[in-house]
């Protein structure tokens, strides 16, 4: 059993150069290969709902607050379409398919039955673990979801929450956190993470991920800021291939036996350095494209996956 390393420690490697570097690679890479499978998880989400948010997360494209051209707006699509979204999944080895929207949270009870009779069907139907990111949604409607066949609840904290007010104004950083308290409650399994390169320090860097490991969830998806022009981030922190690599590597020695997920932006920031995402202590990819960005071509991030040695959790024994 590895202990997870604290704070000042996790400060001190986001910091190094150099060989440095190498070695916390390797250090994650040897912790992440005892405290977890020999596979790879691999995700995919689907926008069902598009556009006009109310909130003012600086960072996003589908607020109203931003000036984005060219995003898709759209109600919650049909249950066809979201059945057809995750047989998609399915072809591509996504162990977890997760319906999200934009907005606060979904509150109707039309599209709350619609999201159970979706989730009931994938059970039923498909292979892939049916999941969701809703926002701040209440106790009732995720029990209710969980109880048509949800599996697991996805929502991020975003960031620390002393850089907070510079992302989002419209709400507390708490209610993500509360929402991810209430589904492990509810016996939900639980996905939260954030985002970085939004000019937060290397310190908040590593509160949000402390912030995240006090909550034990199951699955810590790691997105780098992709900039869209339109959105409100005045001063995005430059990040370089081998600085995304140490933010993963440190959330895994931070949190040692938690799927660590790459999500948003590793083709934007990690370029040619992708694969070493598998070396340097992540055990998940989300694939086949983001909520207003795309991804690349699933094959070659399957090609990516067997190449380094691994199966899918999809496709292991």
């Amino acid at each position: 059993m590895n202990r997870p390393i604290d704070a000042q420690e996790a400060r001190e490697l986001l910091q190094c150069q150099g060989p440095e570097v190498h070695e916390l690679l390797q250090r994650a890479h040897r912790v992440r290969m005892a405290e977890r499978p020999a596979v790879v998880s691999l995700c995919s989400i689907y926008n069902a709902k598009s556009g006009h948010c109310t909130e003012d997360c600086r960072f996003c494209a589908q607020s109203a607050h931003n000036d984005v051209q060219g995003v898709a707006t759209y109600d919650l699509r049909s249950e066809a379409q979201m059945m057809a979204a995750g047989a998609a999944a399915q072809d591509h080895q996504a162990r977890h398919f997760s319906i999200v929207t934009s907005g606060l949270a979904v509150d109707s009870d039309a599209e709350i039955e619609r999201l159970a009779r979706t989730f009931s069907r994938m059970r039923e139907e498909l292979r892939v673990l049916p999941c969701a990111s809703l926002g701040n949604i209440s106790r009732h409607t995720l029990q209710t979801l969980k109880d048509a066949g949800l599996t697991r609840y996805h929502c991020n904290l975003e960031t620390a929450e002393s850089f907070y007010p510079h992302i989002c104004t419209t709400r507390p950083w708490q209610d993500a956190r509360d929402t991810i308290v209430h589904a492990k409650e509810l016996g939900l399994a639980t996905c939260c993470g954030g985002l970085f390169g939004l000019g937060e320090t290397l310190a908040q860097r590593v509160e949000l991920l402390a912030a995240v490991a006090s909550l034990d969830v199951d699955s810590v998806p790691i997105n780098f800021f992709h900039p869209v022009p339109g959105t409100r981030i005045d001063n995005p922190w430059p990040l370089t291939p081998l600085a995304c690599l140490q933010i993963v590597a440190v959330a895994r020695l931070m949190m040692p036996g938690k799927e660590i997920r790459v999500c948003g932006g590793r083709e934007y920031h990690l370029r040619e350095l992708q694969s070493w995402l598998l070396i340097s202590g992540a055990d998940g990819l989300m694939v086949g494209g983001y909520l207003t960005t795309q991804g690349r071509r699933v094959e070659n991030d399957l090609d990516m996956v067997r190449s380094a040695g691994f199966a899918t959790s999809f496709d292991a024994p």
